[in-house]
């Protein structure tokens, strides 16, 4: 019997956004991320919006601010210009040279993205590997040629999962690669994106601003009216009757990030695939978790965190949440709906769900 396939690529983002004065409403976007209407100021020279395809997503951008228009053309243009350098697929990006080539001197924010990789490896135990990179390309979730791999295969390919085995010299920026390891940053890419852009908004003295990057969301200062954001997390079981949000996080100068098995998966033989693969095995993570959160200053941190959590399993993650609560909160979402958030969250985080709240 032939296997049956589908695929849902990035079916809804793990959070939606609301810059509203008054109130929300959503609509669907051209990636089906639920996008909020915005009443903009009637002066719109105090404000400015613009919408890219970069990093194989929908990003929006939107500052509020006398050089509103000068600061979101800057975003644009470095949003697109880390795409060029941390692109898989463009054959002259520094990933992609050093991934066919086995070495590469790197320019400076590819060697932080690096390290900081690096980093979240040693303190996820090897959960966080951006060598992971060829089971991905087995699978199909880098070319969409979705498949289930040979138990052989996936063993093969992970001798090579390792990032231990990278050889960086910091001082040099020199990156060098054993045979069979490729990399790939997008773990954390669109997370340091959005930090890149606080920077730029700070440079050109905006006042309010958000960027939604594929569902990462990142927010600088309070709206333009006082307000906090409302920041709206996805209920992952989006095939239900009762998809839509999960709660409404009220929040001045965060990341808000989600990963979650929803995001892409394909089907064969009557069982779902989603493109979270644990390191370890070579597998889809399966811990009882459908989406993890993070909230976080640092969009870089929250990137790489949403999706280690998600392999960790719920009491491995809030484990390390303990370990590491000055730095991040949680939301932690089970497949069976029942929703977890770190104590941090307990005054901003709204939901007409149950939620439990961990210590």
């Amino acid at each position: 019997m032939k296997s049956k396939k589908k695929i849902c690529r990035y079916l809804l983002s793990g959070v939606l956004f609301c810059v509203l004065m008054v109130g929300c409403s959503s609509k669907s976007g051209q990636d089906g991320t639920a996008k909020a209407e915005t009443q903009q100021d009637a002066d719109t020279s105090f404000y400015a919006e613009r919408d890219i395809f970069a990093m194989d997503t929908y990003m929006t951008v939107k500052a509020y601010g006398d050089r509103a228009e000068e600061a979101v053309e800057a975003a644009k243009q470095e949003i697109n210009r880390l795409d060029r350098l941390l692109s898989t697929t463009n054959s002259e990006s520094e990933i992609y040279i050093v991934n066919e080539n086995g070495s590469e001197i790197l320019s400076e924010d590819t060697a932080l993205l690096l390290e900081k990789s690096l980093e979240l490896y040693d303190s996820t135990n090897g959960l966080f590997d951006i060598t992971v990179y060829p089971l991905m390309q087995e699978w199909g979730f880098t070319t969409e040629k979705y498949k289930v791999p040979k138990v052989k295969r996936v063993k093969a390919l992970l001798q090579n999962v390792d990032a231990s085995k990278i050889e960086f010299e910091a001082t040099k920026y020199l990156l060098t690669l054993p045979e069979g390891v490729k990399i790939d940053l997008g773990g954390i890419a669109k997370g340091y994106t959005s930090e890149r852009i606080m920077e730029i908004f700070k440079e050109y003295g905006i006042q309010s601003g958000i960027v939604s990057l594929g569902g990462n969301v990142q927010t600088y200062g309070l709206k333009s009216d006082g307000s906090f954001w409302n920041i709206a997390v996805q209920n992952p079981d989006v095939l239900s009757d009762t998809a839509g949000y999960i709660g409404v996080l009220k929040i001045k100068d965060k990341a808000v990030i989600t990963s979650g098995g929803y995001e892409r998966y394909f089907e064969e033989d009557n069982k779902l695939y989603h493109h979270i693969l644990n390191p370890k095995t070579g597998y889809p993570a399966d811990t009882g978790l459908s989406s993890v959160t993070i909230v976080s200053d640092d969009g870089t941190l929250a990137d790489g965190l949403s999706t280690s959590l998600f392999i960790m399993g719920k009491e491995k993650a809030l484990k390390y949440w303990r370990n590491y609560a000055d730095l991040f909160d949680v939301v932690l979402v089970e497949n069976d709906g029942a929703i977890t958030i770190t104590e941090g969250l307990e005054e901003v985080f709204s939901s007409d769900f149950d939620v439990i709240v961990a210590e």
